[in-house]
């Protein structure tokens, strides 16, 4: 007689947007003697996840860390298939995985793509804060423009809407407080985010799964969060499964030119 004794252990981390519950779930199904781990992702974007198998008679198809990229809507994703070495004998499993949205493992997008400026046409904005910022922005692509609070954000590209926080109001200038940002980020075509921070309490008038177009107004700027008053932060990024990002410089569409990087300390002006 075959006997089979099958034992799971689950442990999930999320390592970013602590606010944000992403809807998928992972599951197993046994099959004669073999039991296959399912993932369903009811998420707009990708969802990576990493795993690290404890196995007792059993081998399987997924090499312990090696990361899955799972699909958008995707139902019953294979993640890997367990099967017996001795099928007279006992075996067991147990797995810990961790997971984070977007493909983990994207290296290539469109370099080429000219962005909008992410405010009102006829405004002119500095920006206080740009590229390795000595601030907040050590290490990362990203900029500060100087929005009073209640100014119009546009889009910057077009794409999917994929977290709104927008329910908190408290703020300091520092760290420990980056957990009450209120954000928007958008998915683009080419599988980067853009990151949308510090908008006003309940400032986003878009929500997720919302597509959006490149110019149109999807909330006002703010100072929620790790802010020491109010301005918008905007950053594009690929992410990675342990929560660090992958941060890219982008050129945008000014008054004065078709495409430019932008500098901090210098004004820019949307005629567009």
């Amino acid at each position: 007689m075959k006997k089979i004794l099958l034992l799971l252990f689950l442990f999930i981390q999320t390592f970013i947007f602590s606010q944000e519950k992403w809807d998928i779930q992972f599951y197993n199904e046994v099959v004669s003697n073999e039991v296959f781990i399912y993932a369903d992702n009811r998420e707009e974007m990708p969802i990576s996840a990493q795993f690290a198998f404890k196995l007792s008679n059993l081998t399987c198809t997924l090499p312990n860390d090696e990361i899955v990229v799972i699909p958008p809507k995707a139902k019953k994703f294979l993640i890997a298939k367990l099967a017996p070495i001795k099928a007279n004998e006992a075996n067991s499993f147990s797995y810990t995985n961790s997971y984070n949205f977007g493909n983990a493992l994207q290296e290539s997008f469109d370099e080429k793509y000219i962005y909008s400026l992410p405010f009102a046409k006829g405004k002119t904005q500095s920006i206080f804060q740009g590229y390795d910022g000595i601030f907040s922005h050590q290490n990362e692509f990203a900029l500060d423009f100087d929005l009073k609070t209640g100014s119009e954000i546009m889009a910057a590209r077009d794409g999917i809407v994929v977290v709104v926080i927008n329910n908190n109001s408290q703020s300091c200038p520092d760290i420990s407080c980056a957990k009450y940002n209120n954000k928007i980020v958008i998915m683009h075509s080419d599988g980067t985010f853009a990151d949308y921070s510090h908008l006003e309490y309940y400032g986003a008038i878009v929500k997720k799964g919302d597509y959006v177009k490149k110019d149109q107004l999807i909330g006002y700027s703010g100072s929620t969060g790790f802010a020491s008053g109010p301005h918008l932060h905007f950053a594009v990024f690929i992410n990675r499964i342990d929560g660090k990002r992958t941060f890219i410089k982008t050129k945008f569409k000014t008054s004065e030119s078709k495409a430019t990087l932008l500098e901090e300390g210098k004004s820019y002006t949307k005629n567009y």
